[in-house]
């Protein structure tokens, strides 16, 4: 079909776990044209990114005259949309001119010749010196160089219904000191309000990197100093007996039927069940998710409006493993707004990005999407202060929020890591068995980089 106006919109979607469609970005190079792929929620019904980046483009085109903004939304699973943007980047014939991309992928791509440095654009760019250091270095190489212009960060903690733990007996206060308060509360759940998933923790290779940072390093990274990556030596860690312990939580989780049943949450679906049919329905009582859960209730782009959302959910932080300082783990991440190495047209894309990160269009992203602001204009703007519920709570960790190691070896280290938390889950190996395999599939994936500590 044949547009019928300036912006065009191209659906490449993953229809299978594993297998992209031939559909292809648009081959050819029209100067006057900007393609920009990014990710498009699983949950057709949940617009509110496809609906911003729409805005955006059509105030680019306004202010642009004759130039066209072509949208390439991937629909997919996080590692489908990853195999599927590394894939078009390859090719000048596929690759986009803009790219929504993970942080934790930006070392791997950057090692890959992926991606472009874009440090000729932000050093004269005045809206540069309005980002946070930390959201800087999310999207920098290890080469020095910039590789990314960051849209937001996330927080991630405990969710929970309020109307279930009072059923349960169970304060509206709640704030749990270590992980075995968090098990307590959701055996009593289990216990006094039946039909209700207790706990739900992402785990397995389906959920991809939600499972591994959201589930995983929220455990891992209360445990105790460098459990994943030793600065000092440069090298990544095992044999730890944090490694160990943050698997026994999740065996604990699943084999006492605390969890969802063990095939949904190792399912790529479980993240859109759980926004849009687990919470919203009270069928779960205690979520450890992101600061973005809000934008999924929204009456406008959400995938299940859901206005009772602010005063049914409460938010507390997850506890280190026995209370130790600094008490709370947070994990932070974000995304970036990238030019491919073999982009057709990057200073066109480079004037997309500057669109994207004015302040009024980050302030428009972080109040649509539930971002965590990474301009400080944004942060202290009273539109964003009072924007979502619970805002302010989420925006709190980030002081205490920690960093996935920005290497190119994390994405191999992350599927290992994936892999040893399907194996307990799905009672196919004892935490740890699976730590030992986690251990040796670590030292072939990073080339011997290892270092083993107690």
């Amino acid at each position: 079909m044949r547009p019928t106006a300036p912006l065009i919109l191209l659906a490449v979607a993953v229809v299978a776990a594993g297998t992209l469609t031939a559909c292809g970005s648009g081959s050819g190079s029209d100067r006057n044209t900007v393609k920009v792929a990014f990710i498009k929620d699983t949950n057709a019904k949940v617009t509110v990114r496809d609906d911003y980046i729409r805005l955006v483009a059509k105030e680019f085109e306004k202010h642009n005259p004759g130039k066209k903004v072509r949208l390439i939304p991937i629909q997919a699973s996080e590692n489908d949309y990853y195999t599927k943007i590394q894939q078009m980047m390859r090719s000048p014939r596929t690759a986009p001119d803009l790219v929504y991309e993970d942080t934790f992928l930006v070392n791997s791509d950057i090692k890959a010749g992926l991606l472009r440095p874009l440090d000729a654009h932000v050093n004269t760019w005045a809206d540069w010196r309005q980002f946070e250091p930390a959201a800087k270095a999310a999207a920098r190489g290890q080469d020095g160089k910039t590789y990314g212009v960051p849209d937001g960060t996330d927080t991630r903690g405990l969710w929970f219904n309020k109307k279930i733990f009072r059923k349960a007996g169970l304060p509206a206060t709640w704030r749990p000191k270590t992980w075995d308060e968090v098990l307590d509360a959701a055996r009593t759940v289990k216990r006094k309000v039946p039909g209700v998933i207790p706990l739900n923790v992402f785990t397995g290779k389906g959920a991809g990197e939600a499972a591994v940072m959201q589930g995983f390093e929220m455990l891992l990274y209360g445990t105790g100093d460098n459990q994943l990556y030793d600065p000092a030596s440069k090298k990544w860690v095992t044999g730890t007996k944090g490694f160990k312990d943050s698997l026994s939580f999740l065996d604990t989780v699943y084999k006492e039927k605390l969890g969802p049943e063990v095939s949904d949450a190792l399912s790529p679906n479980i993240q859109t069940n759980v926004a849009a049919e687990l919470l919203p329905e009270e069928k779960l009582a205690i979520d450890l998710d992101g600061s973005w859960l809000g934008q999924q209730w929204q009456k406008t782009g959400g995938g299940n409006p859901w206005p009772a959302w602010s005063t049914t959910l409460g938010q507390t932080p997850f506890p280190t493993q026995h209370g130790q300082a600094p008490g709370r783990v947070s994990l932070a991440g974000g995304w970036t707004w990238s030019v491919p190495q073999k982009s057709q047209q990057p200073d066109l894309a480079w004037k997309l990005i500057q669109t994207f990160q004015s302040k009024k269009n980050a302030l428009e992203w972080c109040v649509r999407g539930a971002q965590i602001a990474v301009r400080k204009d944004v942060a202290a703007d009273p539109r964003y202060l009072t924007s979502v519920p619970g805002i302010g709570f989420f925006t709190s960790l980030v002081q205490i929020s920690q960093y996935r190691p920005a290497l190119p070896d994390y994405p191999k280290v992350a599927a290992a890591i994936g892999e040893a938390m399907e194996a307990v889950t799905a009672g196919d190996a004892s935490p740890e068995k699976a730590a030992r395999d986690y251990d040796a599939a670590l030292a072939t994936a990073v080339d011997g980089k290892t270092v083993a500590k107690p």
